[in-house]
């Protein structure tokens, strides 16, 4: 893959890539320095940028959780030495891995996932499926970037992540007005069931409320891109969805067939993690002292057969009382 970027259908509103550039350069924890270090020494020369998002970002804490973040890279095959996993990659992307960092006394922990730049932006604007447009249309923060050119790849595919999430998600609503609060919560609702995640009303009303600033400014911003979908009512703090009935349906089954292909998806990609997630034992171990209190052992042996470890830890914490 080229690291040259692709041609675009369309160009961002200035003011939206400006949003989307402003919440990326916000300032984060001191301690992601410590992942952006050790993925550049795994990823070297062929690491085009590391993106922060997730409930990590949202609430600040890494002693108790387990930061999300993105590597974009130039090329495949320059970002790996073994060749399976390049396919891998290329055949579907992002491949996930585990990461473990010590940082001032404390063990950091991360998931990576890696996906070229040119990837991102193709699964920004073109991904039938919500996989890249849903999660990026939310606020995150750019960690590193190679040079200039490569920042405004990504801020581009940043705002083209906030008009396809609200064009393809907002075609699904009824001709209503909507708050800014009511069109994200409806809208990430839908992504949600898309990814076969657990997520409810609830979790989503959560997050439309406490990005409600972000979510007000970029809704503003991608308004002129949305083809006439919402109508800004300013005196009302409202937007208005022009949607006709035929449009409305059209898009829901649409979102029902993002649906099946979310689950397929999602069982290929738990598929390929079983390649690709080789530190998963350590998370495991780690989360299950967390909630338990038992400490459990990870030999060599028990690395190579992590199936055996699973039934090693069931027995474990039953014998301990930990779980009945």
């Amino acid at each position: 893959m080229s690291n040259s970027a692709p041609s675009l259908a369309k160009t961002p509103p200035e003011e939206l890539i400006a949003a989307v550039a402003e919440q990326s350069t916000r300032s984060v924890s001191p301690d992601y320095p410590a992942f952006v270090n050790a993925l550049l020494e795994r990823f070297g020369a062929s690491a085009d940028a590391v993106i922060l998002y997730g409930s990590c970002l949202r609430t600040g804490e890494l002693d108790e959780g387990i930061a999300d973040l993105y590597v974009l890279v130039d090329d495949y095959k320059n970002a790996y030495t073994q060749r399976y996993l390049s396919l891998l990659n290329a055949w579907l992307a992002p491949n996930v891995f585990y990461l473990e960092v010590s940082h001032q006394n404390r063990t950091l922990r991360a998931k990576y996932a890696v996906i070229s730049t040119s990837d991102f932006e193709k699964g920004a604007q073109y991904w039938f499926h919500s996989y890249i447009w849903a999660r990026f249309a939310q606020p995150s923060r750019l960690l590193y970037v190679r040079d200039d050119i490569t920042r405004h790849r990504i801020y581009s595919a940043l705002a083209h992540s906030v008009i396809t999430f609200l064009t393809q998600a907002g075609k699904a609503l009824e001709s209503n007005p909507y708050t800014v609060e009511s069109i994200w919560t409806r809208c990430l609702m839908l992504s949600y069931a898309a990814e076969v995640r657990p997520e409810d009303e609830t979790r989503a009303r959560h997050l439309a409320t406490m990005n409600l600033n972000d979510f007000t400014r970029l809704t503003k911003a991608a308004c002129p891109a949305l083809d006439g979908i919402f109508i800004d009512q300013p005196d009302s703090n409202t937007y208005l969805c022009q949607n006709t009935v035929e449009t409305s349906r059209r898009a829901l089954r649409r979102w029902r067939l993002r649906r099946w292909q979310g689950r397929v998806l999602s069982v290929l990609r738990l598929s390929k993690a079983t390649l690709t997630f080789r530190d998963c034992l350590d998370y495991a171990a780690w989360k299950i002292e967390r909630h338990t209190g038992v400490r459990l052992e990870i030999t060599p042996w028990l690395r190579r057969h992590p199936i055996l470890w699973g039934f090693k830890v069931m027995w474990q914490l039953l014998r301990r009382g930990a779980i009945r």
